[in-house]
This record gives structure tokens, C-alpha cells and sequence, in this order.
């Protein structure tokens, strides 16, 4: 038995199984509903399938935007969602969220990615990556958290300007799905959903302070109609036992 195994017999032994077979019967007949944000799926989902392995406790792990995840925060079916803590603080004074159940769980860092087959830059070094992304005759990356982040440390870099005529901002969709298509040279995004893309090949991180994480929350909803199952599967989300599972997707627990 591996270690972590045997970690994660002893976890669940004695709290994840006991408290979730406190529970009703009927607390546990319906599905606990997770709305993830894309950067944090992932990690997500293989959090979500140990659990349900472990407990007996059905999980679906669903990824919305705009009027779906609207009107799902609105009326359900859906017990937790996962996403920037800016997100959720947002939906905190909206009434969509319990105050005071977000609780961090995951740091996803930004990797940098070419078309496959392409030639893979030098960014080692803060230097190196300057001259990677001047030499590119275009980048692209997303309006979101990893994109807000890929811009700062352009900035950082002063290349703004200079870059400004050849990025494209990508709205939906992982950024290497554009770039499999040939939309840019060069892609910027959390490495999480970047790694084993098809079509694309995986560079590696920006250099030091350039590579600045993007923070995921979970939290639980008000509209959730399992807040005692979805309670327990925050708890092992946090645990130090879904640690190797979130390693295993690209991402560093929040709390080592």
C-alpha cells in the first residue's frame, strides 16, 4: 500500500465516511452539483471522483457561463461552486453564496505553449522570455485570471506596447484550442489546462515573479439542497489528502 493510500484510508475512515453516514438517507439520494470555473475543473473532478469512490455520495461536476450558470446560481441543481475569490465575494453580496463557507483551495501557475511541431522558445530566464514573446509574430491569451496575470508581467516587462498589435484576447475556450488552429504562435494560460493539449506542445512556466498563480475558491451555494454532503466534500477539497489529487492536474494546493 502506497503511502498516500494509506493516508486516504485512514482520512476517510475517520471523518469523510463517519460524517457522511450521519447523514439522511435522503440528504444523500440526489447528486452533489459542483460549478466549476474552467482553470480549477481539473483538479476538480479528480477531487470529485476520490470522493465519490470513497463515499458512496454521487458528484457531477458541470462548467457554465453567462445565462446557464445564471440561472443554475438562480434555481439549481447546484450545491458548490469553485472560482477566482473576486468571483466569489461577488456572489457573496448577490445572496447566491452561504457568507463565510469560501474557503481557498488551489494556486494554478501559468505555463506558455506552441503549436505542435513548433519550434519551442527559450524562457528560462526573464531575459529569455522577453526575447521569446518579441520574437513571436503573435501571442494570445484570455480576458480572465490567467490573462490578467499574462498582461502584468507583460507590463512588468515593458512590452506593452510593442506587443499590443500582435496579442489576441480569447473569449471562451482554453487558449490552446486557438492556438491548435494556428490563431497565434504563442499561448499564455494556466498550466493545468494547457499540458497534453493535442495540436499543441507544452513550453513551461514564465520565469519567477512572472509566473503569478490564479487562486481558486470553493464555496458553498444558497440555493444547494445538499448543504451537508456538499459541507463534507469542502472538507476533504481542503484536506491534506486531495493534495496529491490537485498535484496530479498541475495545480498547488492553497494550503501546502
Amino acid at each position: 500500500m502506497s503511502v498516500f493510500a494509506g493516508a486516504w484510508r485512514r482520512f476517510a475512515a475517520a471523518g469523510l465516511l463517519a460524517a457522511l453516514a450521519a447523514l439522511p438517507q435522503g440528504a444523500r439520494a440526489a447528486d452533489v452539483v459542483v460549478v466549476s470555473n474552467q482553470g480549477a475543473t481539473p483538479g476538480v473532478r479528480e477531487i470529485a471522483a476520490a470522493f465519490e469512490r470513497a463515499s458512496g455520495q454521487k458528484v457531477t461536476v458541470v462548467q457554465e457561463a453567462g445565462a446557464p450558470l445564471d440561472q443554475r446560481l438562480a434555481n439549481g441543481p447546484a450545491d458548490l461552486i469553485t472560482g477566482n475569490p473576486g468571483q466569489i465575494d461577488d456572489l457573496v453580496k448577490k445572496g447566491r453564496v452561504v457568507a463565510g463557507s469560501a474557503v481557498p483551495f488551489a494556486l494554478a501557475s501559468l505555463g506558455v505553449s506552441v503549436r505542435e511541431g513548433a519550434r519551442k522558445p527559450d524562457i528560462s530566464t526573464v531575459e529569455a522570455y522577453k526575447a521569446a514573446l518579441l520574437a513571436a509574430k503573435s501571442i494570445g491569451y484570455s480576458r480572465g485570471c490567467s490573462g490578467t496575470n499574462a498582461a502584468a508581467g507583460i507590463e512588468a516587462l515593458g512590452l506593452s506596447a510593442q506587443l499590443k498589435a500582435k496579442t489576441v484576447l480569447v473569449d471562451g475556450g482554453p487558449v490552446v484550442e486557438y492556438l491548435a488552429k494556428g490563431d497565434f504562435e504563442i499561448g499564455i494560460q494556466q498550466t493545468n489546462i494547457m499540458v497534453g493539449v493535442p495540436g499543441t506542445d507544452y513550453v513551461g512556466p514564465p520565469p519567477g515573479a512572472l509566473n503569478k498563480p490564479c487562486p481558486s475558491s470553493v464555496a458553498l451555494l444558497t440555493v444547494s439542497k445538499q448543504p451537508d454532503a456538499a459541507r463534507a466534500l469542502i472538507k476533504f477539497i481542503v484536506s491534506p489528502e486531495a493534495a496529491p489529487l490537485l498535484r496530479k492536474t498541475y495545480v498547488e494546493p492553497a494550503t501546502p
